[in-house]
């Protein structure tokens, strides 16, 4: 199990004391994995990483690495990575799992390197561009976040946080192709898969076309 990011979220970042707070106060997760990562680790990937965006304390990271994939788990909240890497390590999946301490918007990943680019439970419409520039050609960009719709019944809800109407199906960059999108219940997902010139066929090594 390997780290990075130690350091680089401030100490009094509120969105880190918020989030640890939480998690340190929670039960031990249950690590189930959530729907839209396990629809997405169905579809046919290019050979490469799987990056756990917001990850929190993943079921999707460690379905991922028992995939045989390396995942890159970004969250702003060390209580919630530390719960992953324990649990990583527990199930034998410590040496693919590399827990990445950063706020979102200030995660750099390399250009067209990740398989899968997955994003559940959090929307900031500042790092969506990030991280669709991080998918690899053939791979998968999935978001899953709460929609403008779901204030009402979440006053704390910042807008923000919140996908507007089309969104963020909308906001992909030229290059890829929308897969499904769709609401369920309060939060809407989606999928979409970067097109290369060649026929993203040309860059999938296994699995099964959508």
């Amino acid at each position: 199990m390997s780290s990075e990011g130690a350091g680089l979220v401030p100490g009094g970042h509120p969105d880190r004391v918020r989030w640890n707070a939480r998690y340190a106060a929670r039960a031990v997760p249950s690590f189930t994995p959530h729907p839209l990562a396990v629809r997405a680790l169905a579809f046919g990937l290019p050979d490469g990483p799987v990056a756990d965006l917001a990850c929190g304390p993943s079921g999707s990271a460690l379905l991922a690495a028992t995939y045989g994939r390396r995942v890159i788990a970004v969250d702003i909240s060390e209580v919630a990575l530390g719960l992953l890497g324990d649990e990583a390590r527990r199930r034998g999946l410590g040496h693919l799992i590399t827990l990445v301490h950063a706020d979102l918007p200030s995660w750099s990943p390399g250009p067209r390197s990740y398989a899968l680019v997955l994003c559940a439970g959090f929307w900031l419409a500042a790092a969506f561009p990030v991280a669709a520039g991080a998918v690899a050609d053939g791979g998968l960009l999935a978001w899953q976040a709460y929609t403008t719709e779901a204030r009402p019944a979440h006053p704390g809800l910042d807008p923000r946080w919140c996908l507007a109407p089309g969104e963020p199906a909308s906001l992909l960059p030229a290059g890829f192709a929308l897969v499904d999108q769709g609401d369920v219940r309060d939060q809407r997902f989606m999928l979409a898969r970067r097109t290369p010139a060649g026929g993203w066929r040309a860059a999938i090594s296994a699995g099964r076309s959508p």
